[in-house]
């Protein structure tokens, strides 16, 4: 079975070929000037962007960016008090079931089931979608395969990993077989092995053509899933691009890092000329530069020192353009 009517967990025959040609697809969601406020704080100002068929946009930003209450806007879920919602040629929130029966949730918290097995998980949760336990009885087989948990179809969330438990999660948003997906922050909390695991799965949707909103504080899981990202920090969009292209946009494509006994002293030192840019984050100094040679060489004569030379990456993106100071949860 194909289409969406059915299920069916294999790769895209046209493989990476897909995103080839999403800047010239029409857009099945799209967002346009949102703005949330609480009291005296915005927390959403102004917010735009668009999704394509087979896309996965990543919003990547500090706590208390607006990720999550974008995301809510998006779902119905919250009322914006300015901007429109617009999805699959429908608007939000006039249409919202009609437009919620189309997207696949996966939110930050846990909200499974704890008294339902896995596949009891599955069902329930397609009754909501109107599907007749016949159908979502079909699809479960397939659900649990793509998950790698048809072991675990009698098992109860509290006998699972936590990777598990986020496969689960992801399987219950395909229940009824969405467009999109909306995933806030689907690794958090997870080994490795298991955001390797994720992100293949993620991988295969994007290959079969779903599209994705992604929010993530993995810069490594941005730059791998995402076709497209959203910079955003104070409620706004500072940024928007390819991974690679944000990063050749706004960096030096060199990064050397100093740390050991006596690198902050390097910050007021000769060495300073060699770079473009010098940033300093607790006893480790970041030398941003074009060409890194010249500043190696010179750092040979502190051997007391230990060095990291590598190309600019999305994480001193993300750095440079919200800043390295810590924040707390908004």
């Amino acid at each position: 079975m194909s289409g969406r009517a059915g299920l069916i967990w294999r790769p895209c025959r046209h493989g990476c070929q897909l995103g080839h040609n999403l800047a010239m697809s029409e857009p099945i969601f799209s967002v346009q000037g949102l703005v949330k406020r609480y009291g005296e704080a915005t927390v959403v100002n102004d917010m735009s962007f668009a999704i394509a068929p087979g896309e996965c946009l990543g919003v990547i930003g500090p706590n208390g960016a607006g990720k999550t209450t974008t995301i809510r806007m998006c779902l119905g879920l919250t009322v914006p008090d300015a901007g429109s919602v617009n999805a699959f040629d429908l608007q939000m929130p006039r249409d919202a079931l009609a437009i919620k029966a189309q997207l696949g949730v996966v939110s930050q918290m846990d909200t499974l089931d704890p008294d339902f097995s896995c596949a009891e998980n599955l069902l329930v949760y397609g009754r909501y979608f109107g599907l007749k336990d016949k159908q979502i009885r079909e699809r479960i087989p397939s659900l649990l395969e793509f998950a790698s948990l048809t072991a675990k179809a009698n098992a109860k969330p509290g006998e699972l990993s936590g990777g598990m438990k986020r496969r689960l999660s992801l399987a219950r948003a395909l229940v009824n077989n969405p467009r999109l997906l909306l995933l806030d922050e689907p690794t958090t909390g997870l080994d490795p092995q298991a955001r390797h695991l994720m992100w293949e799965r993620l991988q295969l949707l994007l290959q079969q053509g779903k599209s994705i909103l992604l929010t993530t504080h993995f810069m490594d899981e941005a730059e791998r899933l995402c076709n497209r990202l959203l910079v955003v920090d104070h409620g706004k969009k500072i940024a928007e691009g390819a991974p690679r292209d944000l990063i050749r946009q706004h960096l030096e494509p060199d990064v050397v890092e100093v740390f050991g006994n006596g690198a902050l002293a390097l910050v007021d030192a000769p060495l300073k000329a060699y770079a473009a840019r010098v940033e300093v984050s607790g006893e480790t100094v970041f030398f941003y530069t074009a060409d890194a040679k010249p500043l190696l060489a010179a750092l040979a004569a502190h051997p007391q020192l230990r060095t990291l030379h590598r190309p600019a990456n999305l994480e001193d993106l993300f750095l440079k353009l919200t800043g390295r100071q810590i924040r707390e949860d908004a």
